[in-house]
């Protein structure tokens, strides 16, 4: 048994949501499985893995160095890796095409680094489970602009334009909006520069100015090719008047609230 476990290596595969995937293995060469190559990390290692029998969420919490290449501290910061899908499996080196043994897989939540090395918690599928079943009513819409259940048709709602100028978390474009606030309340994906791949969430536009909820990450030079997609308030006046959606409004806008029980009259 301990020439057995003795010749096992761990295997990580780790992908973005913005389509970079890395491989990492815990042995101290390179290792090709199944037609994909693990680099070696020697400093990757679990702390902890939980399989549970019924249905609690499996739990995996990852910890390993920082290293430029491949997983680094700004990244990390920026949340390059948040949300990430990692599968874990272990594989005896010492047999030429040996099938993997899959541990168990999740997405990345917390992440923590301290150091020179960082933690990640790893939530298994069976963590979704842990939502709610139902949803909570509510005066605005629960769905996304463009998703299954809003259907507004999201072709002509994307756009690009390029960075002129960025002031904190004010950037202005070399285009104007199609209409006014169009962007408002929508999402822009940075396509160059050091923020590429990264998503942020807009607050407010006007006209060439859009205004993010959060300042870039990284520093943003002039020129720099960005994507915007148009967002909605979730209002029900917007949903009828600027997009003509009222019958897929997924919200209660006319069901009296808690407030009900406190008015008097003469209120």
């Amino acid at each position: 048994m301990s020439d057995q476990l003795s010749t096992l290596a761990l295997c990580w595969l780790v992908e973005r949501r913005d389509g970079v995937t890395l491989a990492l293995t815990d042995h101290d060469r390179d290792l090709n499985v199944a037609g994909v190559t693990y680099r070696a990390a020697p400093g990757m290692t679990p702390s902890a893995v939980v399989r549970a029998e019924g249905l609690d969420a499996d739990t995996m919490d990852a910890r390993g160095a920082l290293h430029a290449a491949a997983i680094s501290e700004v990244d990390l910061d920026a949340g390059r890796w948040d949300g990430a899908r990692v599968a874990m499996s272990a594989v005896d080196w010492s047999v030429s095409g040996a099938a993997p043994i899959a541990l168990g897989e999740g997405t990345i939540g917390e992440v923590e680094v301290r150091g020179g090395a960082f933690s990640a918690e790893l939530r298994g599928a069976a963590a979704r489970l842990e939502r709610p079943v139902t949803e909570a009513t509510s005066p605005e819409c629960r769905a996304e602009l463009g998703d299954r259940r809003c259907r507004v048709p999201m072709a002509g709602r994307r756009r690009f334009a390029r960075v002129m100028i960025a002031e904190d978390a004010v950037l202005t474009l070399d285009t104007v909006e199609p209409s006014a606030g169009a962007y408002s309340d929508g999402r822009l994906r940075w396509l160059g520069g050091e923020n590429a791949g990264l998503m942020g969430a807009i607050l407010d536009s006007d006209g060439a100015a859009v205004r993010l909820r959060a300042v870039p990450a990284f520093a943003v030079v002039a020129g720099t090719l960005v994507e915007l997609v148009e967002g909605c308030d979730k209002r029900i006046a917007t949903c009828a008047e600027r997009f003509g959606n009222a019958v897929n409004f997924r919200g209660e806008p006319y069901l009296p609230g808690i407030d009900l029980l406190t008015r008097y009259p003469g209120a």
